[in-house]
């Protein structure tokens, strides 16, 4: 959805359409959730991370979607089926809550968390793909999340930044300067937006 779309639906719940124009429910109603899930998350900012909170923001997100009326999608639950992601497999179904506590287990055991450990987190996170759809946007809050809660200055990955955030993904594991530099551009980013809004007038 456009920037001017995802306002009027902030705004005052409603978008309006000309002739050329069309947009899927489930996506007004996704973004509408997503205002949710924010509000949850800066409700919940001072817990750790835990996969309540993760299962938390799935579940908001896709609540009264047409997903959440099928009985195998499990909203707010870890996927029963199989997935993959840009032609790669993910985790098995069966594995998807030991290898998600292995990977709390390492972030809780950091004695200080870095923008980096945030990055990769999100790309184990997102390897494991732990939901059977969102876990993009649910990965992508955590991540933000984690920012907040480690004073690290935020990020959102715009539509300038999206290949090279799917390209930084797929090759984390030989190059992490890929994902991080691009996380680092949506920083930058990030900061003109707080510069433009907390400016004092003159």
């Amino acid at each position: 959805m456009t920037e001017e779309q995802t306002r009027c639906i902030f705004e005052t719940r409603t978008i309006g359409f000309n002739k050329n124009e069309a947009v899927l429910v489930d996506d007004i109603i996704e973004t509408s959730n997503h205002f949710a899930a924010f509000d949850d998350l800066l409700d919940n900012i001072q817990s750790p991370l835990s996969n309540d909170i993760i299962k938390g923001f799935h579940r908001v997100l896709k609540s009264s979607t047409a997903d959440a009326a099928k009985e195998w999608f499990a909203v707010g639950k870890w996927k029963k089926l199989a997935n993959e992601v840009g032609g790669v497999k993910t985790t098995l179904p069966k594995n998807v809550e030991n290898e998600i506590n292995k990977l709390n287990a390492w972030y809780d055991s950091l004695a200080v968390v870095m923008f980096e450990d945030i990055v990769e987190y999100h790309y184990r996170f997102e390897k494991i793909h732990p939901f059977q759809d969102g876990n993009g946007r649910v990965g992508r809050l955590i991540m933000f999340r984690e920012c907040l809660r480690n004073d690290v200055v935020p990020l959102i990955i715009d539509d300038n930044n999206k290949q090279f955030y799917y390209r930084g993904l797929r090759e984390f594991a030989n190059v992490k300067g890929y994902l991080t530099d691009t996380c680092r551009s949506a920083q930058d980013t990030y900061n003109e937006w707080i510069k433009y809004f907390y400016t004092e007038p003159v």
